[in-house]
């Protein structure tokens, strides 16, 4: 990942930047704030926005980033990843802001939940369910890698 995406890319975010593409989200110049920075999804997310091409204007957030919902209140697309429920909240949201919600774990009362917190769907322009949003894109852009590797010589 480190400059060449010529190889098998990380199926999450590759699912995730194809669901903003095909939802006609702009994202040359996009201010876009990704939540988290783990090897899997965070780190991976934001150089494949960053990258020429694509050309986002990136800003990661994390566990120790003083006022992150600052940050977000800027943003043009929030990318939430970091594995805790309900986190984001409706007031961390510009109004019309495309919201993805990698996140996926249980609450206290044992439900499933995503790192944005519901009551975001109301600010929000677009938000991604939980479960069901990034889940299926990333098993679509798995099977896309394996056909990919299956075919390279």
């Amino acid at each position: 990942m480190q400059g060449d995406a010529s190889g098998l890319l990380p199926c999450t975010p590759s699912g995730v930047l194809m669901m903003l593409e095909e939802n006609g989200t702009g994202l040359s110049g996009a201010k876009v704030v990704v939540l988290g920075r783990s090897r899997i999804v965070g780190m991976p997310m934001a150089l494949m926005l960053a990258q020429r091409g694509v050309d986002a204007t990136v800003t990661i957030a994390h566990s120790r980033t003083e006022d992150a919902a600052a940050l977000c209140r800027e943003a043009d697309i929030v990318v939430a990843a970091i594995g805790k429920p309900h986190t984001v909240k409706a007031d961390w949201i510009k109004p019309g802001a495309f919201v993805v919600d990698v996140g996926i774990s249980r609450t206290e009362d044992g439900e499933l939940a995503g790192d944005v917190d519901p009551r975001v769907e109301e600010v929000a322009g677009w938000l991604t369910p939980v479960p069901g949003g990034v889940g299926p894109m990333t098993i679509a852009m798995l099977m896309a890698n394996t056909v990919s590797a299956a075919e390279s010589p």
